[in-house]
């Protein structure tokens, strides 16, 4: 079993109040649930508005496919939202 890990720090400049971060953080996950198979959540900094951390995971049998299924959802993230991404940790364990 092979669990890949991805924290994606993200930040909004023009956010101003944690509602509006709430519903950019809840149309992300939504998205990326909706296409991808795998587990997401917002992990960290849930009280500063304009800072977003969102946590994926996800379990295959090989690492090469744990990668290339992170590196989708980041890709898909960045694509998706105005959000800045300013760092990406990945783990494959």
């Amino acid at each position: 079993m092979i669990i890949g890990t991805a924290k994606v720090y993200l930040y909004a400049d023009w956010v101003h109040s944690l509602k509006e971060k709430r519903m950019i953080v809840k149309s992300i996950i939504d998205k990326t649930k909706h296409r991808f198979n795998v587990s997401i959540a917002e992990v960290e900094n849930q009280d500063y508005h304009k800072s977003i951390v969102i946590g994926i995971a996800c379990v295959t049998n090989s690492s090469r496919l744990a990668n290339d299924i992170i590196q989708n959802v980041v890709n898909y993230i960045e694509g998706n939202t105005e959000a800045l991404v300013e760092n990406v940790y990945t783990e494959i364990l």
